[in-house]
Parts: structure tokens; sequence; C-alpha cells
């Protein structure tokens, strides 16, 4: 049933996924717990994330629990082919290889939801996005869903705002254990590990660009400094580009920032970020990419109509000329260069983030029958058990109330 590049692979793949394992604690003790209590026997559960060896411990995680998973990537270039080829000698549907097109992408998410799946878990919204448009016939038999990305949920609140959401989803990247962590210190180290791998360039004493400072742009932004960068933060939010410069950092609109940076990282979720007229800023030999969920930040189509000339440069470096005679440098297609070109965020965080995601699936089981609400933030008791297993974990312990403090904090007489 499972559509990957190549059987005969499975061994690598399953060489990474032990590696993950081992630098998982809580998703093993997770899956310690699914094995006995099996929340997801009779379940189908359609995933759709960047498909590399985390996300493969997650779905043999959540296939311990009794689910029946059918999986796919959320980006063509971040699928793992070893990877995918473990998780189908274990028994696993899945659909997915590395470069795929865009029609052999889209179909690939059609055929996970060709299965009548009970739990969507999502990365940036193409599973919910098919499901509302050409796979509607499968509505009926989905019980609720998971996302994982800040973009995906902006894509589901226009759409609950719109009174389009048809079943509940659970705002999994809404959790603290998620974006304090993932989205601050994973971004930030796996963007520079996908940059540094790919170029092979010194950061320090460089200019950086950090397009956006949310979460994720404070991890890129604090990274970029570390390795010894001058950082330059855009932002549209007046709130959030005081945090930058309280952060010690630059602030300016991108227009006047493109004649600075050597290197240009987006991470807003939005379009045109960067565009024709920075682009025509830029010096020679900047290098841009992007870290946000979709391709659309740098304005590629653009860039290519623009150029001259183009070239590889290296493994991921695409060179276009400008009329201006400047080069100037994208990574990974402009597609998320930590995963792109690298391997993502480290293993022990996506712990933490993964770990949030099925113990939201498993709410969702538990609750088939009680969900009012559309859009469902992560329940606090899961995010706090999932912080306190992982503060054992690391070996930390914290204090605890007393109950004279208790009723002291909850006295209406301070």
């Amino acid at each position: 049933m499972s559509q990957i590049h190549d059987e005969k692979l499975a061994p690598s793949g399953a060489h990474k996924i032990e590696w993950v394992r081992r630098n998982c604690p809580l998703l093993r003790s997770l899956e310690d717990d699914f094995k006995k209590e099996k929340p997801f026997t009779g379940k189908k559960i359609a995933l759709s994330i960047h498909l590399e060896a985390k996300t493969a411990y997650l779905c043999k995680v959540l296939a311990a629990g009794g689910a029946e998973m059918y999986i796919t990537g959320s980006n063509p270039l971040s699928t793992q082919d070893d990877v995918a080829a473990a998780l189908v000698a274990d028994g696993l549907n899945v659909f997915a290889w590395h470069g795929a097109t865009e029609e052999e992408y889209n179909a690939h998410i059609a055929e996970v939801l060709s299965h009548q799946a009970n739990i969507i878990i999502d990365d940036g919204g193409d599973l919910v996005h098919m499901l509302h448009t050409t796979k509607r016939d499968q509505l009926p038999y989905v019980i609720g869903g998971c996302e994982e990305t800040t973009t995906g949920i902006i894509r589901l609140q226009a759409m609950n705002a719109a009174n389009q959401l048809e079943f509940p989803m659970v705002m999994v990247n809404n959790a603290d254990c998620k974006h304090l962590f993932d989205n601050r210190y994973g971004t930030g180290q796996s963007v520079w590990d996908g940059i540094n791998r790919t170029t092979n360039l010194i950061v320090a004493g460089k200019i950086v660009v950090v397009a956006g400072y949310g979460w994720c742009g404070k991890g890129v932004s604090m990274r970029a400094k570390a390795l010894g960068a001058r950082v330059i933060v855009t932002e549209i939010d007046p709130i959030k580009a005081i945090e930058a410069v309280m952060d010690g950092f630059e602030v300016m609109p991108m227009k006047e920032a493109a004649k600075y940076g050597d290197f240009f990282v987006t991470v807003t979720g939005c379009n045109g970020v960067i565009d024709e007229e920075d682009f025509m800023e830029m010096k020679d030999g900047a290098i841009l990419c992007n870290a946000g969920h979709f391709d659309v930040e740098i304005d590629m189509k653009r860039l290519r109509e623009i150029a001259v000339a183009q070239e590889e440069m290296r493994n991921n470096i695409m060179g276009y000329q400008l009329p201006n005679g400047v080069w100037i440098y994208v990574l990974a297609e402009g597609r998320l260069v930590n995963l792109a070109a690298g391997d993502g965020h480290p293993a022990e965080i996506m712990d933490m983030s993964f770990a949030i995601q099925a113990l939201s699936a498993k709410y969702l089981v538990e609750h088939e029958n009680d969900l009012a609400e559309k859009l469902i933030d992560v329940p606090r008791e899961v995010d706090m058990e999932v912080a306190m297993r992982k503060l054992n974990f690391l070996g930390k312990h914290i204090d605890t109330l007393t109950k004279e403090q208790e009723e002291y904090l909850n006295s209406s007489t301070l």
C-alpha cells in the first residue's frame, strides 16, 4: 500500500530512528504507557509532519498505542527516504519521498486522507485544507486533529472565523512545552545548523537580518548573536520590535536592512517578506534562507524572473545574478532551511513537542463525544505532565507549595 522511494534503505533509517529513541526519554515513557493502555485501538491516524527520524519515532509511539498509521511529509524536501523505508518495514503506511513534485506531494496527501482517518496530525495545515476541499467525503470519520505550527494555527483561526472549520483542532503549537522550547531553542539551533553545514562560511563578524521576532525569530536571533554576528530584526508588530531592541538588536524595515545583511533568515509565516525591491538593494554575496513553513516568504518566483543568470554553487545553494551584476544566493530553494538542508530540531526538543502531540491525540479520543469548541487549547494538565516528566528526566527537582501556601495564594484576603 505504501508509496516510497526504496524499501532497501530501511536499515539506515532504522539506525537513525534508534538514535532518536535513545535521546527521547519522554516519548519512550509514553511508548511504554501506550503499549499497556492501547488508547488508539481501532483508530486511524493521518499524519503530515516533516518525515525524518524524530517524526518516525512519534509514529511508532502512536502505533504502539494501537493506531493504524497513514503517514506523509509536510514538505517535498524534508522527507528522508531511508526513514520512510524503515517505517514501512515496521508495518506502517507511508506515502512520501524526497524531492516530490508538487503533483506527487499533493497525491501523497490525498492518499493519506483516503482511509477514513479519525485523528489528523498536521504540520502547516495541508491535511486540514484538503479535507475541507477535495476530500470532504472523509470528514464524517474525523474526531479531531492537532496542529503543530504557528502557520497552521493562523490558517485554522482564519477558517474558524469564517465558520469553515468542520472538526475540532488542538492548537499544539500554543502549548508552553511546545513553543517556548521547540520554536525558540529548536528553531534557533537547527536553522544555524542548516546554514552552517550548507554554506561552510563564518558567521562571526557578519550581519544577520532576521525577519520576524516571534518565538522562532527570537531563537534564530539569539543563536546568531552567540555565533558572533551583528543582528538586525525586521518586524510589523511594535511590541515585538521593542522586545528586539531591549534584547540588544537593531530594528529597521526590510527595505533598509536589505542593504546591510550578509545572511537573511525569514521566520514570519507571511508571503513576500523579501521582494524584488529588497533583492536589488542587497550586496554581492548575500545569502538568503527561510525558516517559515511555506516557501513564499522569499519571493522566489520573481527572483527567478529577474535573474539574468542562475548557477548551482553548491548542494542546496542556488546563485542568482541580478540585472545590476550582483549575485545573491538562496538556500534550499527558499524552503525550510533547517529541514531541507539539515536534520531539523534536536531530538531532545522534539521529545517535548511530540509528547504534546501524542497526549493531545489521546485527549481527542478520550473526549470524542464532548468536544464543543472547534479550536482547543492543549489542556493545562497535559502541558504540566510533559513538563514534569521532562524535568525528572533532566534530573532536576523543584519546590512544591505547602497546604498553607496554597491557602494563602487562594485567599481573597491576602
